[in-house]
């Protein structure tokens, strides 16, 4: 396995055949994605039974209720642009965040590339957590936030989990949000403070100088932490289909950093 750097943050990997991960390699899989947030595995040939099985290395898979499964592998569930008159939305996020346990890690499979454009951005909610000014980290210490979304029933669907969320491998506090539409409140302040507050914390996560933007090439599986980052699908000036399989693994129910 050959790993190098991605820039601001991110790592690629060549030289590894995920359809054949050797049992004992997935713990040191684990530490190079909690290390570097992203993981680009080039030049795969894997299908989605072993993508299935690659991703089962780290634990028990998750489904988020609404999504479409794919045919033949119902753990999988399609994100594609396929048949849509204007192009999908998509904004910053962490992947079903408003359930108890979330999912740890995401992974996404390419079946059909575009000709032009369909990136994928990424924010590193460490650095995030880092660089906010210290009177404003220590007043967040300790503050939970409201995860919310409508399920596929109508019906509403959400949990609180810390502000300040710490990483279970590296111990590294990470800002844990999603879109402001699915934060809906910070505990200890009234609706407005917690939306100006929930708003401009989304808005320093994904200041564009920081964001890891990546542009897919056939062969790719993209692995990325959900714990650590948010991201969001780069839908403009997109040609031809763009269809992608998705995964996630259960993660554990979050813990507040110190």
């Amino acid at each position: 396995m050959h790993v190098t750097a991605l820039a601001p943050f991110g790592a690629q990997v060549t030289r590894l055949d995920l359809a054949d991960v050797a049992a004992h390699r997935y713990d040191e899989l684990a530490h190079l994605v909690a290390a570097a947030r992203v993981v680009v595995f080039r030049r795969q040939t894997i299908d989605d039974a072993a993508l299935v099985r690659f991703l089962g290395g780290f634990g028990s898979l998750t489904f988020t209720d609404g999504e479409t499964p794919v045919a033949h592998a119902p753990d999988l569930n399609v994100v594609t642009n396929v048949g849509r008159l204007t192009p999908p939305r998509s904004v910053f996020h962490t992947d079903t965040s408003y359930v108890p346990r979330p999912p740890s890690l995401t992974a996404l499979r390419p079946v059909v590339l575009p000709s032009k454009g369909g990136f994928t951005l990424f924010s590193d909610q460490i650095l995030a957590a880092a660089s906010l000014p210290p009177q404003f980290r220590q007043a967040l210490s300790g503050r939970s936030v409201q995860h919310q979304a409508t399920g596929p029933d109508g019906l509403l669907q959400g949990t609180r989990h810390p502000l300040l969320r710490r990483h279970p491998i590296t111990g590294e506090a990470a800002l844990y949000l999603s879109t402001p539409q699915r934060c809906i409140g910070i505990d200890g302040m009234d609706a407005q403070a917690s939306q100006r507050a929930i708003a401009a914390l989304y808005r320093h996560s994904i200041r564009p100088a920081r964001l890891y933007r990546h542009a897919w090439q056939a062969g790719d599986v993209l692995l990325w932490d959900n714990r650590v980052t948010m991201h969001r699908a780069d839908h403009d000036g997109v040609v031809g289909d763009r269809v992608l399989h998705r995964g996630m693994v259960l993660g554990e129910a979050p813990v507040a950093a110190g």
